[in-house]
């Protein structure tokens, strides 16, 4: 079975009222009484490490499918106070298939090496052009910041993970997201 995983970074301008930024995160959060919505989370980015950007929030939801843009919803949310960390991956030109096969591969079996993670997805983006060329991407949940903080500490198996797939690679973001405690996502 799988889902979509829809995620939009924003990068809100520093003079830009902040009774205008809580407006719009609160009416994302809102969209999660529409009926394809299994998960929607939004509000301020943990943590962006990226020298390129500077994301302030972040806007996460999850779908049965893309004409959804519905399993278990219960099963599918990132519970309330929970971690995500949300990576995405440029590559290089001319990587084929089945390299891209491969990255995925390394990414799924990041899970098995790092303790805390709960759930692990990945897979192409399907709105490349809106991406600025980054066609890949993986979300990994964690119990809590602390979790999510912990797992940075095994980096003998995350280097010799980066090192599989380093040189398929243009850029690369992560972001880190604390999924608020009272989120108005659970269904």
């Amino acid at each position: 079975m799988s889902i979509v995983e829809h995620v939009v970074l924003f990068k809100g301008k520093d003079d830009t009222d902040q009774a205008k930024i809580i407006a719009m995160v609160n009416g994302l959060n809102g969209l999660v009484s529409l009926d394809p919505v299994l998960h929607i989370t939004a509000g301020p980015v943990l943590l962006t490490r990226s020298p390129i950007y500077n994301f302030t929030h972040m806007l996460h939801s999850r779908y049965k499918s893309k004409e959804d843009l519905n399993t278990d919803p219960a099963r599918l949310s990132p519970p309330p106070s929970s971690a995500i960390k949300l990576t995405f991956l440029k590559l290089k030109d001319n990587v084929s298939n089945d390299v891209q096969g491969e990255i995925l591969g390394v990414i799924k079996g990041i899970k098995e090496g790092i303790s805390g993670i709960q759930q692990i997805t990945c897979g192409e983006n399907f709105s490349p052009a809106r991406a600025k060329g980054f066609s890949l991407a993986s979300i990994a949940v964690f119990a809590g910041v602390e979790e999510m903080e912990a797992a940075e500490g095994n980096e003998e198996f995350v280097n010799l993970q980066k090192q599989k797939v380093r040189d398929y690679l243009d850029g690369v973001i992560v972001v880190d997201y604390a999924v608020p405690s009272s989120s108005s996502s659970s269904l």
